[in-house]
């Protein structure tokens, strides 16, 4: 089999969930398919983040001039799939066109960009850029969807959304789960701890969560809690961007949390380690990576139950609506004041962390390239 695969996520110096499944599952699908040939597509936007590749993968590396190569790409990278006579050629990011001859794979992981777009645009910024990109990556994503041979997605919940909002056939939707990464795993040693509280400054102990995903509930449930649990500890907000929702300032203004921007993945690992608990108690999420990395780090996973979090969870965390305060609040207690309640919920989420790993999404993504050959 001759597959070709969109990497230009791993030469744009790119973070984020959809970099992450890419950087993964594709050294994973090389280790496992010796017997076919791979042909990864990247630019020279940046340095390609691949190295020591087998003989029988190939790099393409397509000009890159100004941000205006992107979009030229994106439309006309099939001329240079055509030139490989590929049999797949899959798109992992969303949307992608191919040759002709070659049956094409795309990775929707949510429905958000085929969503209407009036839906779209009402739930993000209304300046210029934000709509222009909104609206580009919807047409891209519903004209690449129509034209698909398959469908994967990243749960259960995924596949029902897609197919609610489009006309593609459920029957060539495939869930395939994303995984932690091998670095997130419990950190024991006292002393690589002890350095993170340190530069971090922090001295008691600590509910960790991400200040993007709804931290409005957690305070309001933070204050429900009993003077004498909330007294020696303090939230520790996380957040990849330095501006959350103002009530996470607030918060940290009033004493009872703390934010920290941007952590390194390494001291991430260490936080999840320490945590109390990790709250996660997130409006929508196409999979919940972080629920499975807290899991694997020993930190009691307190989440939402909307989504596919209970999917990803599978009954090794405590759930509640993402708006209901009180049921949070008690979670909490339980978790804070009950060390054989945390034990419990630590035990289960190292139990089913290691459900997860990016070489059983490896086999499941090559499966489905063998599939969609055999398709009429």
């Amino acid at each position: 089999m001759r597959i070709g695969i969109d990497v230009r996520y791993l030469s744009h110096g790119l973070v984020g969930g959809v970099h992450t499944y890419i950087a993964q599952f594709v050294p994973a699908l090389i280790d496992l398919t010796a017997d076919h040939q791979i042909y990864l597509y990247a630019d020279t936007k940046n340095d390609f983040e691949l190295r020591s590749l087998p003989s029988r993968v190939v790099v393409r590396l397509l000009p890159w001039r100004n941000p205006l190569s992107s979009f030229y790409h994106d439309f006309l990278m099939w001329r240079y799939l055509e030139e490989d006579r590929l049999n797949v050629v899959h798109f992992p990011a969303n949307y992608g066109f191919g040759p002709a001859r070659a049956k094409t794979v795309i990775t929707l992981h949510d429905a958000i960009n085929i969503l209407p777009l009036r839906e779209i645009i009402r739930g993000h910024p209304k300046n210029l850029r934000t709509m222009v990109m909104m609206t580009y990556l919807h047409y891209c994503s519903s004209a690449a969807v129509s034209r698909a041979d398959l469908l994967l997605t990243v749960s259960e919940h995924a596949k029902r959304e897609i197919a609610r909002h489009s006309a593609f056939d459920p029957q060539k939707i495939v869930p395939v789960p994303h995984a932690p990464t091998t670095d997130f795993r419990r950190i024991e040693n006292p002393l690589a701890l002890a350095d993170v509280r340190q530069r971090y400054h922090i001295a008691q102990s600590f509910v960790l969560a991400d200040a993007l995903k709804n931290p409005a509930v957690l305070i309001r449930a933070w204050q429900m809690l009993p003077p004498t649990l909330r007294v020696a500890r303090i939230i520790l907000f996380f957040s990849r961007r330095p501006d959350p929702l103002p009530v996470v300032h607030e918060a940290v203004s009033a004493g009872y949390a703390r934010l920290l921007v941007q952590p390194s993945r390494e001291d991430l690992i260490a936080l999840y380690s320490m945590a109390e608990a990790f709250v996660f108690p997130s409006w929508i999420e196409g999979f919940g990576l972080p629920v499975l990395e807290a899991m694997a780090c020993g930190a009691p996973v307190i989440a939402s139950d909307r989504g596919s979090i209970p999917e990803v969870a599978g009954g090794a965390a405590l759930l509640a609506d993402a708006e209901d305060a009180t049921a949070l609040a008690e979670h909490l207690r339980r978790v804070i004041s009950d060390p054989e309640e945390a034990q419990r919920l630590r035990e289960l989420g190292f139990a089913r962390a290691a459900q997860f790993s990016w070489r059983n999404t490896a086999q499941k993504i090559l499966e489905c390239y063998q599939r969609v050959l055999n398709q009429p």
